[in-house]
């Protein structure tokens, strides 16, 4: 099967800077597309940003110009980085990868287990 394990989350003031990582293991064949969700309390989840395999970006309206997708095609790995945390960053933030186990699979969505970011003073 496939696993997505997500790090970097945590606590910092407004204003301040935090980098996610998740990165994918198991029977992969190919990672079509890898993105960041979150979900604050009492909300529904949200996509933050999205990365294809040619690394084309697309990120939420709430957060362009202050947060950055990557990704490491070699590493099955993603990243986002972000700047200029308000205190409305504050979620969950959940990996999320659409990956093929083989040539003729359809692919299938994966989550990461969520990382907790808080943004307060």
């Amino acid at each position: 099967q496939v696993q997505l394990v997500e790090s970097g989350g945590g606590s910092v003031q407004p204003g301040g800077s935090l980098r996610l990582s998740c990165t994918a293991s198991g029977n992969i064949f190919s990672i079509y597309i890898m993105g960041w969700y979150r979900q604050a309390p009492g909300k529904q989840r949200e996509l933050v940003a999205m990365i294809d395999g040619s690394k084309n970006a697309n990120y939420a309206d709430p957060v362009k110009g202050r947060f950055t997708i990557s990704r490491d095609n070699a590493k099955n790995a993603v990243y986002l980085q972000m700047n200029s945390l308000k205190f409305e960053d504050t979620a969950v933030y959940y990996c999320n990868a659409l990956i093929g186990m083989s040539i003729s699979a359809s692919p299938d969505d994966y989550w990461g287990q969520g990382t907790q970011v808080t943004v307060s003073s």
